[in-house]
């Protein structure tokens, strides 16, 4: 019997995950294997293998993967560096919110890959374009959902501040922050999950490398089987990367249950 809100040991939550994924690939392999799709529009599980082997060991997949991932993560690091001293600003001061808040909240609602043209004029087709497409569809999503995490600090902490003679800054270094550290954490594993769609758009156009490159190419030759291996490639790594930073907030804020 479920029941709303009720938590689920770890075995429990182990067994049903992997569950959903033994289902789908069966779902899969009664698909293909079985003759009901045709190999043209979906390889089955054994023929996504045996190419995605070859695209490892013959046509050097794995620095299409390196080059995609430090686009992510260079990416995701400029747009963080920029978007979370803004956001706590925006959080803390709110004439700075007032100032940048209509401009942000624009922005964020245009799609990065409706830069890609303009940007390809500006930086052309190197590594400097990808970059921009990734910070500009991180930046303004970190920088909204920060502002609004720190401008919903606790109001007693503040005045409890105040009260022990802190100064405005302090409140900022020494309240709001920590207070929304773990919050903020949990932004950008969310929005690093959105940059990987940013970096596959931007390699789709214009692009000699990378994880989007490779599956571009791919479907010119209507190689279904390589086109998988490379979505799965992203979900593992994506996967990977999410419960690394669960763990490292973890481990930075062990006061907030995980």
């Amino acid at each position: 019997m479920f029941r709303p809100l009720q938590p689920v040991g770890q075995a429990a939550r182990f067994v049903l995950g992997v569950s959903f994924f033994v289902l789908f690939i069966a779902g899969w392999s009664v698909a293909t294997l079985g003759g009901y799709v045709s190999p043209t529009f979906l390889a089955d599980p054994l023929t996504m293998l045996a190419d995605g082997w070859n695209l490892l060991t013959e046509q050097g997949f794995l620095f299409d993967i390196g080059m995609t991932i430090w686009r992510v993560v260079g990416g995701f690091v400029l747009a963080t560096i920029v978007a979370v001293p803004l956001g706590i600003m925006m959080g803390a001061y709110k004439p700075v919110e007032a100032f940048f808040e209509p401009f942000v909240s624009f922005a964020r609602y245009l799609p990065a890959s409706a830069f890609i043209p303009l940007l390809i004029l500006w930086a052309g087709i190197g590594e400097t374009q990808k970059l921009l497409v990734i910070i500009i569809g991180s930046v303004f999503q970190i920088i909204l959902m920060v502002a609004v995490a720190v401008g919903n600090t606790r109001r007693e902490l503040v005045e409890a501040a105040y009260t022990l003679g802190s100064t405005d800054s302090a409140i900022v270094r020494r309240v709001m922050m920590p207070a929304n550290a773990p919050e903020i954490a949990e932004i950008l594993r969310l929005v690093l999950g959105w940059a990987w769609t940013y970096v596959i758009v931007a390699e789709l156009i214009g692009a000699s490398s990378g994880i989007g490159y490779m599956i571009i190419a791919s479907q010119a030759l209507l190689a279904t089987g390589q086109i998988i291996f490379g979505i799965i490639v992203i979900g593992i790594i994506g996967l990977i990367s999410d419960f690394a930073f669960k763990a490292l907030n973890r481990w930075l804020f062990p006061w907030r249950l995980a």
